[in-house]
């Protein structure tokens, strides 16, 4: 007995001093992640069961119907998409109108190059969230006085990947049909399909399979002549317009940047810089968009920055590679491309 109690001691010594290198040589990395499963479960731990809201009389009815229009989305995406059948969205997180979740992205000031962190199973990831405003905001003024263009938005919903049980956020309830149709099976891809080291690669699939399964989801639910479905592609056309004249934009700055002289004042490099994007935003207004006439005004304040471009990159860039294959090598099959992908990329 006694001398395995001196074993299980020089065990738990071992395993002590593994614990306080990883903590020396990965602190911070050892702490963020600490941080987001806290977030992560404290969301967990508060959501309650769909069943529970349906089932309260003071609960609106009118959110009850987004509930089950959820629960079909999960249904059709499982059985007609073949993607991965989970626990996920069966709870409900009351996020109380505020938000719950900031990513924070970076990109070098004079290179659509991002800033990427590395972690264990996934890989580099260009981005980096929280549960906490505050950190992220104090993240984007760090990475700023390095000399990043930086930006933080709010995500609509996130993955966990399978690790844990994503919960339905109030405020997706506020979303149309077509767009929270969209969002849910986007988030079902990422549990299905994730390659690692491939953040441009997953989120773009991800983007596809979301935006051409809500598609069929309308169509199937409401009918191709449906106010649903004619809301939902009038929405989506107006957006790839935008899309595909922000990646030109990308582009351009590609070639804007790449012309630098390394040697020029930083002062006129930013210059440059600034009447490109400029540019980018006045001939926003030469669109022929639907719903709005003058999408530059979304600028009037503020111009966007190399983040924003790299955020429009990292999930718009393939679209048309994957609408290809989609419909030349699988005859607009996409259950039929979802199984092709999964057996091509084995999930992480």
């Amino acid at each position: 007995m006694a001398k395995t109690r001196k074993i299980l001691k020089r065990i738990l010594a071992g395993l002590g001093l593994v614990i306080v290198v990883l903590l020396v040589i990965y602190g911070d990395l050892v702490l963020y992640g600490l941080r987001q499963g806290y977030g992560q479960l404290n969301i967990i731990w508060n959501a309650r069961p769909v069943e529970e809201f349906m089932q309260d009389p003071h609960f609106p009815d009118s959110l009850k119907a987004r509930l089950r229009l959820i629960d079909e989305v999960r249904r059709y995406a499982v059985d007609s998409l073949g993607l991965k059948d989970t626990e996920n969205y069966k709870t409900l997180y009351d996020q109380k109108g505020k938000e719950v979740m900031w990513v924070v992205l970076a990109s070098e000031a004079f290179k659509l190059a991002p800033k990427e962190w590395t972690f264990p199973v996934v890989g580099s990831v260009p981005y980096k969230g929280f549960f906490s405003e505050k950190r992220a905001f104090a993240l984007k003024r760090e990475l700023e006085e390095e000399g990043y263009d930086v930006i933080v938005r709010n995500p609509g919903g996130w993955s966990t990947l399978g690790w844990f049980t994503d919960p339905i956020l109030s405020k997706m309830l506020s979303r149309s049909e077509g767009d929270l149709a969209n969002l849910i099976i986007h988030e079902m891809s990422h549990a299905t399909i994730f390659v690692k080291d491939s953040i441009d690669f997953n989120e773009n699939l991800a983007t596809f399979i979301g935006d051409r399964g809500a598609e069929q989801f309308l169509i199937h639910k409401y009918g191709a002549a449906s106010p649903q479905y004619t809301e939902y592609i009038d929405e989506d056309r107006d957006y790839l317009h935008y899309v595909d004249h922000m990646l030109r934009g990308a582009a351009m700055l590609d070639s804007v940047y790449s012309a630098l002289d390394p040697q020029a004042p930083k002062a006129e490099k930013l210059r440059i810089k600034e009447e490109a994007i400029r540019r980018i935003v006045t001939n926003l207004d030469t669109l022929s968009l639907r719903l709005n006439k003058h999408p530059s005004q979304r600028f009037k304040n503020k111009l966007p920055n190399n983040a924003y471009f790299m955020n429009f990159r990292q999930y718009q860039a393939k679209q048309t590679d994957f609408m290809r294959a989609w419909k030349e090598d699988f005859g607009g099959d996409l259950r039929a491309y979802i199984a092709h992908l999964s057996q091509v990329y084995p999930f992480l």
